[in-house]
């Protein structure tokens, strides 16, 4: 009988070690990272500067962006009763780019129109500016990081080839194990490269609706100071 029994354990042992050797090999994300040589280390300092810059950028761009739907209306009413310090601190009070274009343009009343509207337009480039401040390196780091995945990649396909020379041995597996650890830092690359293109191009459509709303209200204020003077004169 013991005799009988030794083949069955042998063959539960064999399947057994047949079965793991079949078994596929997951990889991980860190492996995958580590693999990619020292370009990673600057990849992923990229990454990092492109969340901070998306978010800090969104957040201030959202706050300062805000406009009261009822801002002019309010103007106008204050000018018109003569409060024309209570409308500039009306528009201080905001505490927006918005307030602080309108803050400057109360403070000029009085004076010819064309000096109003060059303040309102002065005014506006600096808080624009002030806006986009930070978001040109985003623009850089969208050209910079594929660059360098390809760098780490090229540099990697060299040295296997290096190495082939050397050992005189070309083998499939040999290429295909070293070239696909270089492929890491071109995927990297790219994928940090598309998240700071498509922040900068989104932060720059926040701005654009903020440039059109700036446009718009300080066309209605023109307005409200040109009122004054043009409606006695249809009285003549």
């Amino acid at each position: 009988m013991l005799l009988l029994q030794v083949p069955a354990v042998d063959t539960t042992a064999a399947s057994l070690s047949a079965t793991t050797a079949t078994q596929p090999q997951t990889l991980q994300l860190f492996d995958l990272v580590a693999k990619g040589g020292w370009v990673m280390v600057p990849i992923a300092f990229l990454f990092f500067a492109t969340l901070y810059l998306i978010f800090e950028r969104y957040f201030v761009i959202r706050s300062q962006t805000k406009t009261d739907v009822g801002l002019i209306d309010n103007i106008r009413d204050m000018i018109a009763q003569g409060n024309i310090k209570s409308a500039e601190s009306f528009a201080k009070n905001q505490r927006t780019a918005l307030g602080r274009v309108f803050e400057k343009a109360i403070g000029r009343i009085g004076s010819p129109i064309r000096d109003i509207e060059s303040t309102i337009e002065t005014v506006g480039q600096i808080e624009l500016s002030r806006l986009e401040r930070n978001m040109g390196y985003l623009g850089i780091i969208a050209g910079i990081a594929p660059m360098l995945g390809f760098i780490g990649t090229i540099s990697g396909i060299i040295r296997i080839f290096y190495d082939i020379s050397l050992s005189d041995n070309i083998s499939v597996g040999i290429i295909a194990g070293g070239l696909y650890e270089k492929m890491i830092t071109s995927g990297a690359g790219l994928i940090v490269g598309v998240i700071a293109y498509t922040g900068y191009h989104l932060l720059n459509m926040m701005i654009e609706r903020f440039t059109l709303s700036l446009e718009m209200n300080a066309f209605e204020f023109i307005e409200v100071l040109q009122k004054p003077t043009t409606e006695p004169a249809r009285m003549r």
